[in-house]
């Protein structure tokens, strides 16, 4: 380890944004010592703006009332347009394709009502193994809504047995299987509990060729992950921004709709701030939407949540997703090599081995019987996360975390795995 630990500190050195450690805030334990947090898959950490930001945003409630919908740079009325141009060049997307709304789940919802539409024979949705809960409910309610049985129409990709992920091949060949009977393809960017990427440019293009629509639920790419949704045909994604983009507990979630369905308009529920700006406020009995993907808006976005959020994009824009996916991959190299140099057998890693198929998360699956290996950790103040059955999570960030972090880690992780 002597010599993993010389690794951590030269590549430290060489960090670009190592810098932006200082400006996050870390969770302390009860002395006051720095947590070792590795857990920005679940929430990300705090940037330390974010308290200013918010407290600029109460004096201006405080000072204006109503009137701060009109007063100020930006205005309430216009406050997340700076955060979408940002999130754009995250997500690859144009300007009318991205708005920032809701809560994931919520969202999940409302693109299902434009995008599962279920016609003659072609009524099957094809997702992943192990999707996201939210994702499960959404589509399972959706389904018996319809009069459907979600045993009937969900097409689960299951990996082989001894597998931890599904390959490419696998789920191209399942889309081909089921393709004169697939409404909807929709599966993660990256799986919540393996930590696997999906290719989306090619899924894309054969859900297309098959006659499906295609959509993502970004929970775990966005601010992981640089995409190109327009440029990859991709019909829908929503995603949160509480994990990667460090906007807060529960933040405003994201949703991307393709220019290609801006003019369907049949099928979408509608509210009033995704009226057109110009007589928004005009209160008129009939819906004129705003074009593009804003018409999909149903409320006003809460204020004190965007200002929370606007600390954490203006680093997106600052350090740009090419930087930041770079440490990611030398990151998430440089745990995989601590994780061997522990040769313990009761931990095999079941993220993929392949930099290409992989985020900022590396799973570790062990025995269920272990599963004081994690609470040793929390003891040795190490925020991870544990997954039934039996899945530690650990996600190294590249814009707060370092390789000494990493190291330090693979430290008590040694000493966690001697206690049981």
């Amino acid at each position: 380890m002597l010599d993993l630990k010389s690794k951590a500190i030269d590549l430290d050195q060489d960090d670009p944004i190592a810098y932006k450690q200082n400006q996050y805030v870390f969770p302390v334990n009860d002395q006051g010592d720095r947590l070792l947090y590795l857990c920005g898959n679940s929430l990300g950490l705090q940037p330390a703006k974010a308290t200013e930001y918010v407290n600029k945003e109460l004096d201006r409630w405080g000072k204006y009332g109503v009137l701060g919908h009109f007063k100020g740079d930006p205005a309430w009325a216009d406050y997340d347009q700076p955060m979408i141009q940002t999130l754009c060049k995250m997500v690859g997307a144009n300007q009318d394709e991205v708005i920032i709304s809701n809560t994931l789940s919520i969202n999940i919802h409302l693109i299902l009502v434009s995008f599962y539409r279920p016609v003659g024979k072609r009524i099957k949705i094809l997702i992943e193994h192990n999707s996201f809960p939210s994702d499960l409910y959404a589509l399972n309610s959706h389904l018996r809504f319809k009069g459907f049985n979600a045993e009937e129409i969900l097409i689960e990709l299951k990996p082989k047995p001894g597998e931890s992920y599904i390959t490419q091949a696998e789920i191209e060949s399942a889309i081909l299987e089921h393709k004169d009977t697939l409404a909807l393809v929709y599966l993660g960017s990256v799986n919540y509990l393996n930590g696997q990427i999906y290719h989306i440019q090619s899924l894309s293009s054969l859900a297309h060729q098959c006659g499906a629509l295609i959509g993502y639920d970004l929970a775990h790419g966005v601010g992981n992950l640089p995409f190109e949704l327009h440029t990859w045909n991709v019909d829908f994604a929503v995603w949160c921004h509480y994990k990667y983009c460090n906007g807060g507990p529960n933040a405003l979630a994201g949703m991307f709709i393709h220019q290609h369905h801006h003019h369907q308009v049949d099928q979408r529920l509608e509210g009033w701030w995704g009226n057109e700006k110009k007589t928004r406020f005009l209160m008129q009995p009939d819906f004129r939407p705003e074009p593009g993907a804003s018409g999909w808006i149903i409320s006003g976005p809460p204020i004190l949540s965007l200002a929370g959020m606007k600390a954490g994009f203006e680093d997106f824009e600052e350090i740009g997703m090419e930087v930041l996916r770079k440490k990611s991959i030398a990151l998430t190299d440089y745990l995989c090599q601590v994780l061997e140099s522990l040769q313990d057998d009761r931990l095999n890693i079941i993220t993929p081995e392949d930099t290409e198929m992989r985020g900022c998360q590396i799973s570790i699956a062990i025995d269920s019987r272990f599963k004081k290996v994690y609470d040793h950790l929390l003891n040795y103040d190490v925020v991870v996360d544990w997954r039934e059955p039996g899945i530690i999570r650990v996600a190294p960030v590249p814009m707060y975390n370092s390789f000494k972090d990493v190291f330090e880690f693979g430290e008590k992780m040694k000493l966690a795995l001697k206690l049981v």
